[in-house]
Order: C-alpha cells, then structure tokens, then sequence
C-alpha cells in the first residue's frame, strides 16, 4: 500500500480551513481519519453551512490526498456543520455567581401602585412554606415598604463579624430575611438621594450583608425603568425577571417597557413571565362575583404577544390590602382562595426558573460600556 494515516494528515495540511487561516489539521476542523485497504474515509466540520462550502472543502481534501499520496485511492469525505461559538457581546461580562445564593429573581413594574411589593412578599412567603430558603432585598430606595409588609418596621439589624469583616444580619420574619433601607432611614422624612447615592446603599445592602444559604433572593425593584435597575443589573447575576402589571392599558404599556428593559441587548436578563395583580373585584359578600374593574385579561394578552409566560393572577380583594398594612401578608392564611392563587403563581415562577436555569448559560452581570446601556428601549 505503501502509505500511512500521517501521510493523509501531511495532505490535509495543505488545505486551509475556511474562514481561518489555518490548515484543516492546525485549525482542528479534521476531527477522524480512517484507512480500509485503497479507501479512505476522513470526518470533517466546518462552520459553513451552505452546499457550496461542502463540496468545495470535499473537492479539495480530494484532490489533495490523490495528488500528495495516490492517485488511486478511493476517498469518502464526510462533512459536517459545527456552528461557531457565539462571540461575547461587548457589553456583558461573565459574572461570578455569589456562592451562598442560588437564584435571583427581580420583581419589577413599569409603572407605581400596581403591586409589586406585594406580590413580593406575598411570594417570597409562597416560597418559604414550600421549604426554600428566601431572601428579601428591598431596592425601592425612595419607597421601602417590605418591613412594614413583614412587620418588622421597628427592628434594626445587627452586625456581625463574618471570615473578620463586619456585616449586617437581615431581620428574619416568617421564615423569610430581609433587608430595606427602610430599616435605616427616618419614616417621617423624605429619601432625597442622587442614582450614584442610592446605588451605593443598594450595593451595601447586596455585598454586605450575610445573607447566608439561600435558594432564592428575591428583589423588589422600584418602578419604572432607571438608575437603581441599572445598579442592579450591573451588581448581580440575576437569573430572572417577574413583571407586575394591572390589566388596564395605561399600566400594560409601560409593563411592556418594562419587559423591554431586560431583553435590551446591553442587559439581556431572561423575564420568566408577567403577573396580573387586581384581575378582578370580588366583594367578600359576593365570592363568585368577578368585577373587572381595570379590564379583563390584559397581562395575559400581552404576555401572548411579547411571547413570555403568564404565570397568573391576583384578584382585587380587601383583604390583600388590609393583610399587608399590619404586617400579615395573605400567603399565610391556611387553606384560603388567595393563598391557593399565591401558591400557584409561585409554582409556575419556579418552573420557568428551572426551564431558564437548564436552557440558558450560568448567571451574568452586566457591564455597561458606552451610553447605550442607557438607552431608549427599541419598540
């Protein structure tokens, strides 16, 4: 016969890999060669996907083994398509994950007073009696209201030394931590702080603090779409996003900017799904009585038209209100039709979380690098 694998590899080298500069063999592109008598089978890839590439890298091979080797040999090219790695966007970097934390999902709103902070709470205690270890971080710097929400108003945390470095202990309230700088701030007076202020305290509550294990942390961000989401985004690798919306379509609009925001090229933080808060009115007198009062349906529409889950609804109830005013969160009630609509929102939250968490690479932060990381979100 009188040649060798290593006399087929010489040849390769002699082809230079599509798109690379490099031989087939230096670029790593001949991935097998097999010898059966006069027949010679080589395994290609290539990242090129169209016929044209193809029979162009097997003419080539071809003409290369018969014209370097021998001209008698009977050669079979199997080609096949590896698509390249995708590259880095320039305004993303990979984050470390924060080792005692496992998940971390902001709760956000386009716009104020749609329930945010209670569907917050209410959730993070949904969590919490489903076993998970659950955190609390309060990130609406100019209205904190999760201590209130928790009946902890009147605590202050400790500080404790961690590994020789001082840090708070969040306060613990229904099996849930929590952390807010409505535990460090004058109920009485207005937070009159500039974003590079309020960003700093936020960064203070997130990295100095022990947190210790936790399954999920989740962040109740302030509404809209500004400097404290950007901190935020750019501090932590979060996981997810639930969006809070109302049915009506002043509040569906910016629920939408809202969505938009995280999908943003320069964030790129995956939205698990939208939650309709005040579906409906149900008088207490009346239990299957359905009022809607805002509309009917709209999270749910538009959660079907930007293509994101629906992961449920909350009726418009007084006892919600009155459940949070006195620190009492309706989660907590036993065997309740709110504590079954809680429960099954968080259900569908943690499975869109586990589908995320398999399909999608590990957490990132985000790194802002040019002013359009703060631009206006593309319609």
């Amino acid at each position: 016969m009188g040649f060798k694998k290593q006399d087929i590899y010489k040849a390769l080298e002699t082809i230079t890999a599509p798109g690379e500069g490099k031989s087939l063999v230096e670029n790593n592109n001949v991935k097998n060669v097999v010898i059966f008598g006069d027949e010679v089978n080589v395994d290609v890839t290539i990242s090129n996907p169209t016929l044209q590439a193809k029979k162009k890298v097997e003419a080539e091979i071809t003409k290369a083994i018969k014209s370097n080797v021998l001209e008698t040999l009977q050669i079979k090219v199997n080609v096949s398509v590896e698509k390249p790695a995708a590259k880095e966007n320039p305004n993303l970097i990979r984050g470390k994950e924060i080792p005692n934390i496992k998940n971390i999902i902001a709760v956000a709103s386009g716009k104020g007073g749609v329930g945010k902070s209670t569907i917050t709470a209410n959730t993070a205690i949904s969590l919490a009696k489903m076993g998970f270890n659950v955190g609390v971080l309060d990130a609406d710097v100019y209205g904190p209201s999760q201590h209130i929400m928790f009946n902890v108003e009147r605590e202050k945390p400790l500080s404790v030394n961690v590994d020789g470095r001082s840090k708070m202990k969040p306060i613990e309230s229904y099996g849930v931590k929590l952390l807010s700088l409505g535990f460090f701030t004058n109920p009485d007076q207005a937070v009159i702080w500039r974003g590079p202020m309020a960003s700093k305290a936020l960064k203070q509550l997130i990295f100095d603090a022990d947190w210790g294990e936790l399954d999920f942390l989740l962040i109740d961000l302030p509404p809209g779409t500004g400097d404290v989401h950007l901190s935020i985004v750019q501090a932590l690798p979060i996981n997810g996003a639930v969006v809070v919306s109302t049915p009506q379509n002043i509040a569906l609009a910016d629920a939408k900017k809202g969505v938009a925001m995280f999908q943003q090229e320069s964030i790129n933080v995956p939205v698990l799904g939208i939650i309709e808060n005040m579906a409906y009115f149900t008088p207490e007198e009346l239990p299957e009585n359905k009022y809607y009062i805002f509309g009917q349906n709209g999270a749910k529409n538009l959660a079907e038209d930007i293509k994101t889950q629906f992961l449920g609804e909350v009726p418009l109830v007084q006892s919600i209100r009155e459940s949070g005013d006195v620190g009492h969160p309706v989660a907590l009630q036993e065997g309740t039709v709110l504590e079954n609509a809680f429960n099954d929102i968080t259900k569908e939250m943690v499975s869109q979380l586990i589908k995320r968490n398999a399909n999608l690479p590990p957490t990132e932060v985000v790194r802002i690098t040019t002013m359009s990381g703060c631009s206006a979100v593309k319609k």
